[in-house]
Order: structure tokens, then sequence, then C-alpha cells
């Protein structure tokens, strides 16, 4: 088993819930990823899609898979990701947020697709214990990067510090004839976001300035997991790395990055993102 002086951290842009059936040169990133690390204690995962007016951690021993969409094959809801809760490090994220209440959520959630769906690419035997933590919806940007940013601390304790959204995500825009592209406005918001975050990452919530904010995150819950690993960078002084990049839709940006990791880049043959549905739910956090 390899060891590091601290664990790493990674943001994977997961895209259509459908990437977790789907073999292409994103999920091979993520399976890179996976295999490049050395074996956590845990891993605390940041998802898009669970998203509420408050900071929580699953707490339970067993979290339950949850299928938290509509409109896809039944292939997607047969997916089971039953990796162990790990409820001690709940409360050593408790205990590091303060003076921020962190609550522990014991019956209510679980593992969304935002989790599982790269999961079940980077660590397939789901035999790495997992918690997840809430995006508090009540807070600004720049408290997401602080709190990332005291998380980081957990990297020492064997935990991997992971966070699941996209740095471009609007459905309301989709194209569907371009499955692989991205429009002007998603490419100048996704490259000013990598130069930011692959230089100065302790400035990531100045990105909601961005002319472009607006159309890349009509919503943000989509976005705001990604501040965490920035503010990982900060902590640890050193930038995000890209561990790869691309578009779909026009409107989606599938780009991940990692601080403290080697993972070589997956080859470009296999294609792009999987399909999404073409029910796309009014409630973008639902995708």
């Amino acid at each position: 088993m390899k060891t590091n002086a601290a664990m790493p951290a990674a943001f994977l842009g997961h895209g259509s819930p459908m990437n977790a059936l789907e073999r292409n040169r994103f999920t091979d990133a993520w399976r890179s990823f996976g295999a490049s690390v050395p074996r956590p204690r845990a891993i605390l995962m940041v998802s898009a899609h669970w998203y509420v007016n408050a900071t929580a951690v699953t707490a339970m021993a067993r979290p339950r898979t949850i299928h938290d969409f509509f409109g896809f094959p039944q292939p997607l809801f047969d997916v089971q990701y039953p990796a162990p809760g790990l409820p001690e490090l709940a409360e050593e994220v408790a205990d590091i947020a303060r003076p921020d209440h962190v609550g522990a959520d014991l019956d209510g959630w679980g593992l969304d697709h935002g989790t599982w769906s790269v999961l079940v690419h980077a660590f397939p035997d789901a035999d790495v214990p997992v918690v997840q933590l809430s995006i508090n919806a009540l807070k600004p940007p720049e408290w997401h990067v602080e709190l990332g940013a005291r998380l980081s601390r957990l990297r020492e304790r064997g935990v991997l510090l992971m966070a699941s959204g996209n740095v471009v995500h609007n459905l309301r825009a989709i194209d569907w004839a371009q499955p692989d592209a991205g429009f002007d406005w998603a490419r100048r918001f996704d490259e000013h976001a990598h130069q930011v975050l692959t230089e100065r990452p302790g400035d990531a919530a100045s990105l909601v300035s961005h002319r472009d904010y607006a159309m890349a995150a009509p919503t943000p819950e989509h976005f705001l997991p990604v501040l965490y690993i920035a503010g990982a960078a900060a902590a640890a002084g050193t930038p995000a790395q890209t561990l790869v990049d691309g578009y779909a839709y026009g409107s989606l940006s599938m780009t991940s990055y990692g601080v403290g990791c080697d993972c070589p880049e997956s080859e470009d043959t296999l294609g792009g993102a999987a399909p999404l549905s073409t029910a796309v739910p009014a409630d973008e956090s639902n995708i």
C-alpha cells in the first residue's frame, strides 16, 4: 500500500448519472484516481445533491444508496453502493468545524448519486467507509472555501476529501446536438476557473463575480463543491491540478481537479460523457 504525508483531495465533475454505468475518458480518469491514491481510512464527500439550509454529516453505520433522479433507465436505479459509514468521522468533522454547527444525520440521508456515480469507478469495491457532508445553502462562497481549508486537516488522519459537482452546470441551456462541446460562455468560465484553481485557489470564491457565472451556475449547488477542494489546496499551499477536462451538451463542464495526487489522465480514445435523460426536471439540483 502506498503512503503519503497526507491523503489527496479531489473534485470530480460528475455530469449525467449515466456515467455510473458508462466507460469513457472521464470515468477512466476517476478510476485512475482511485487506483493511484493510498487506501483511505475513509472518504468525506461533498455532493451537489445534498443542498440544504444546514450543515450536516451522515452519521449512520450503513448509509443507504439514494436514487435521487427520474427518467433514466432501470439499470441505473438498480445500482447499489453498499459502502459502510463511519460515525466517528462525523464527530471529527463536527469538532473541526466549530464554532460552526454540524448536525449528525442518523437516518435522513445516505449516499446520493453525486457520490456513488463517481465512487463506483474510483472505489468499485465499496469497501472504504464514506461520510457525506451537506452543502449549506445559507452560507456565502467564502465560507465554503474556509470550511474546505479547515476540513483539509482530516487528510493528515487518512481521510480522502472529495467533492462532486460541475464547474459549469446549466441544464436549461443543453444542446443535445453537441454531446462533446462547450458554448463560448461555458468555456470562458471553465477556463477562468481553471486559472484560479491552478494558480491561486484561495481566491476561488471570487469566481462568482465572473461575467459568465450566472450562465455557468444558474443554481449554485453543482458549483459550490469545488470550493471545498480549493480551500484544501489553499491550506496546503499548493495549486490544484487537472485530472481530466472536457464539456458535454454545450452547457456542462466535466473538468475534475486533484490536490496532492499523482493521477495520469485517461486516454482520449474512449469518447465523451454519458448521455443525459431527455426528461430534464425543472429543479436542476436533481441531476
